[in-house]
């Protein structure tokens, strides 16, 4: 609650503190953007100072409230805050060395660079759409466990740019929806952008947007404290996510440059940082904060220190509390590993002939049955991707207790959303569309990479084996596009037993994302050797070993291991020759293994690769004496069975270039 017999003057002295660190750290990096945090100083104080829960001491305190600093570009105004408050890895070096090499104050917030730092903003439209997914996560999680352990705000500083972003449509609609009301987000409603005014590109009326996405709108002049503290107050009581419009001044107290596209991203100049500071009233040297400021700013942490206690209490009389922090540490139950081993040893005895799509479904419904962590969803394709289980209930408005969540066609915010409720913590997040649209997730899913975030992307119709839909829903250059990058697991298995195998080392892998690119085409189960053993953990492994010296070596990944495996019959049947078949089912993994292993499953052999992608990346397994199978075009519309020989990606096409290869 607002603190009624706060101190106006000495809170207008606590956001001048953020202007003048602003200016200054930008100041010597000679880099950054002092612009932002000198116009929105005052909304921020006012939050932090009257509003806001967070322990400095204890920053993953898990019912703090949560902030997201979506114009990231304006980091320093969060530096500012987590060094006055006291964040104890905020000392004023790490300001005085804003954007330098092996500092914490890097140019846009980075998540795990310092404590504090709930994600990784500075793609505009980032923020406020992982947002949606924290604000999204701290719901589900009351509905749970309750109020006593989990009742807190996600609060967002948002800017014109992340506000004209695509993503920003997706994520409001999508709050707007689900009557997310613990999600505040302040606009900096400047009416600047870097080019100048934003009136150069849009003319859009956002309180009349969000409005028809169903938030509570309000505006608010952003200098006026009281005003900005009652807004805050009606923002809290709404029952909706609200928007509270802030009437700002780029650059404010800049006297010269104020309101100008030229205090966005560049130093303001000794000669009018001197002269904001007389105009402020700031009258201390370069990086000097005076003991009553550091003060005021400190009951801040007193606050929250103080709610904090109080929650301990709760958390200490609550039956609920095991159950609670089990699930915010995220180790995934054993039971589930048990459950996949009997899952991979039956369907192996069955030989199993499934599209990998419906393989993983069937290993959800293992896992899903077995822990509560997991929490899926799809963007309009669930019975597409397959990625609902028996007895998973839907997320709808105002009903938060379902483990489905509907993103409607918004795969960039679902993989955002998704990114938040992982930073969030309490769940661990999947959702599926086409593997196509990655090209729309590309944004979120390389901040989850970034972030070394645990979600799951369950990325179907891998391929041109998707058949009739042609090719503006065939990937081709995708699968390179995600193995190119860093921190992220691809998987692309070639039947029931590498999919369930893959998404145990999925679910396992708490450091990175992982993304599981699924046939729509029934494939057959390969597997030739029993074991409990998780062979996909390797990143690629002997499917196939021949007896003696091996002369050729096939490799491949998801649906064409089934043609590389005919090939080696034909090759071995029909002209002598002992090929060896390695199914490649993740790439990042086999990386990891060495190079004593990856010598072993590669051998000296001839190789060539069968895919039905693009070639590149390939090149650096095969080699200079190996050759490629797969798509140099994009694919085209017609039955899947007719498109493989139209493209040459077949088992006879492979023998002829293996025979070609020795001779």
């Amino acid at each position: 609650m607002a603190d009624k017999k706060t101190d106006m003057a000495g809170e207008k002295q606590m956001a001048n503190a953020i202007r003048a660190l602003a200016m200054d750290a930008v100041q010597k990096a000679n880099s950054g953007h002092p612009g932002m945090p000198m116009g929105m100083a005052d909304v921020a104080t006012v939050l932090f100072n009257r509003f806001i829960n967070l322990d400095p001491k204890h920053p993953d305190w898990p019912d703090r409230d949560r902030f997201v600093l979506s114009a990231g570009h304006g980091s320093m105004l969060q530096y500012a805050i987590h060094h006055l408050v006291g964040y104890d890895d905020m000392p004023m070096s790490e300001l005085e060395n804003f954007r330098q090499l092996g500092h914490r104050t890097a140019g846009h917030p980075e998540y795990g660079h310092a404590k504090g730092i709930e994600t990784t903003t500075g793609p505009l439209g980032q923020g406020i759409a992982t947002a949606v997914g924290m604000a999204l996560a701290e719901r589900m999680l009351a509905s749970r466990f309750g109020k006593t352990l989990v009742d807190h705000f996600t609060y967002v500083i948002a800017g014109d740019g992340c506000l004209m972003e695509g993503i920003s449509h997706e994520a409001i609609d999508f709050a707007g929806h689900l009557k997310l009301g613990k999600l505040i987000v302040f606009w900096d409603d400047n009416h600047i952008s870097i080019d100048g005014k934003t009136e150069l590109a849009t003319s859009t009326n956002q309180m009349q947007r969000f409005r028809a996405a169903g938030w509570h709108v309000q505006k608010v002049d952003g200098y006026d404290n009281d005003a900005i503290a009652a807004a805050i107050e009606n923002a809290r009581r709404s029952g909706r996510p609200s928007l509270i419009a802030c009437k700002t001044i780029i650059g404010f107290g800049a006297p010269n440059l104020q309101g100008s596209e030229k205090t966005h991203g560049a130093p303001l100049g000794a000669d009018e940082i001197a002269a904001a500071r007389k105009k402020l009233g700031w009258a201390f040297k370069p990086f000097e904060i005076p003991d009553d400021i550091y003060a005021a700013w400190g009951t801040v942490a007193k606050r929250g220190s103080a709610a904090r206690r109080q929650w301990l209490a709760r958390h200490k009389d609550s039956r609920r509390a095991r159950a609670f922090d089990a699930a915010i540490a995220g180790e995934l139950p054993a039971p589930v590993g048990r459950a996949l081993a009997a899952f991979r040893k039956k369907h192996m005895a069955e030989k199993t002939k499934v599209a990998t799509r419906k393989a993983s479904q069937m290993a959800l419904e293992v896992i899903n049955a077995k822990t509560s962590l997991t929490v899926g969803g799809s963007a309009d394709l669930t019975h597409s991707n397959l990625t609902i289980t028996k007895g998973m209930a839907s997320v709808a408005p105002g009903k938060f207790k379902g483990s489905y969540i509907h993103y409607g066609v918004r795969e960039h915010g679902m993989a955002a959303a998704m990114n938040g409720i992982a930073l969030h913590k309490g769940f661990i997040p999947y959702g599926g569309t086409f593997l196509v649209f990655t090209d729309y997730a590309r944004g979120a899913i390389r901040l989850s990479a970034l972030m070394g975030q645990r979600v799951v992307y369950v990325m179907t119709h891998d391929s041109i084996g998707l058949g009739e839909d042609g090719p503006t829903h065939q990937p081709i250059e995708h699968l390179a596009m995600l193995r190119a990058t860093p921190n992220l697991n691809l998987f692309r298995p070639a039947d029931i037993i590498e999919t369930a195998e893959a998404w145990e080392i999925a679910l396992q892998a708490t450091d990175r994302p992982s993304v599981l690119a699924l046939s729509r085409q029934n494939l057959p189960m390969l597997r030739e050797r029993s074991g409990a053993a998780n062979l996909s953990a390797n990143g690629a492994y002997l499917l196939r070993k021949p007896k003696g010296k091996r002369d050729v070596t096939l490799m491949a990944t998801g649906s064409e291991v089934e043609i590389a495996v005919r090939a080696a019959d034909i090759l071995a049947k029909g002209h002598k020759i002992k090929a060896a078949v390695v199914s490649m089912p993740c790439w990042e993994l086999f990386e990891a293994t060495g190079e004593s292993y990856q010598a072993d499953v590669l051998g000296t052999a001839p190789r060539i690769a069968i895919e039905a992608a693009a070639r590149l990346g390939w090149d650096r397994w095969v080699g200079d004496s190996g050759g490629f199978i797969g798509m140099n075009s994009f694919g085209a519309s017609a039955p899947a069975d007719k498109l493989y020989p139209h493209f040459g990606i077949t088992a006879e096409k492979t023998v002829e270039l293996a025979l070609a290869k020795l001779g």
